[in-house]
């Protein structure tokens, strides 16, 4: 997209200042997915690989948490 079919009122995000609080809350209002590969490697033998795959996205009414909140003990009589 170049300049002249961008929307009025966008800016190239790297053009433009965004605070840190803010970039945080359009990214978990969206999600976020990160990926990555760790290879630990000596005289081009691998060793040991880690991969990361993970979401991470903000819980709301819309969006529940996969996980039950643990019951509450009832008050005793």
């Amino acid at each position: 997209m170049n300049d002249t079919q961008r929307p009025s009122g966008a800016e190239p995000l790297a053009q433009s200042q965004v605070a840190l609080i803010d970039l945080l809350d359009r990214l978990l209002s969206g999600g976020v997915v990160l990926t990555g590969d760790v290879v630990l490697s000596i005289a081009d033998i691998d060793l040991v690989r880690i991969s990361l795959r993970a979401l991470i996205v903000s819980v709301s009414a819309r969006n529940p948490s996969p996980w039950q909140t643990p019951a509450l003990p009832e008050d005793a009589p």
